[in-house]
């Protein structure tokens, strides 16, 4: 059956998903879908060398670090398995009214994982 926009498996796929994957893969999807200075932005570090070294499983993030990955990775699969990876990359780095003009990565970054899953819920149901 193939994922619709309005198919509430769309929620429940993308949530599959991130708990099936690695933190590193997920640190090597968002790296290379936003780059190494956004994947660090989006995990709170300052340092996007630290990414790379997650990338290649080096060592693992700090559980804070990992929270804001996987949610960010979590949205991000739902947008795509809604629309496509470019609506999804657009969606994550533009401004968002319900999430008072920040883009959903600063609002992952600030952790506010809540309101992003709630703007990307909306989004999806076509409510914005």
């Amino acid at each position: 059956m193939e994922t619709t926009l309005r198919d509430p498996g769309t929620e429940a796929a993308a949530h599959a998903d991130t708990v099936q994957t690695t933190i590193a893969d997920i640190a090597r999807f968002l790296q290379e879908n936003f780059g190494q200075r956004l994947a660090a932005f989006i995990a709170g570090i300052e340092d996007p060398k630290q990414v790379g070294k997650w990338c290649s499983s080096q060592n693992a993030p700090r559980v804070d670090s990992e929270l804001r990955l996987r949610a960010a990775y979590q949205v991000f699969q739902m947008i795509t398995l809604a629309e496509n990876c470019h609506t999804a990359r657009a969606w994550m780095i533009g401004m968002n009214p319900q999430l008072e003009d920040d883009s959903p990565i600063q609002a992952v970054a600030a952790d506010r994982h809540k309101d992003v899953m709630a703007a990307a819920r909306s989004y999806i149901k076509g409510d914005l």
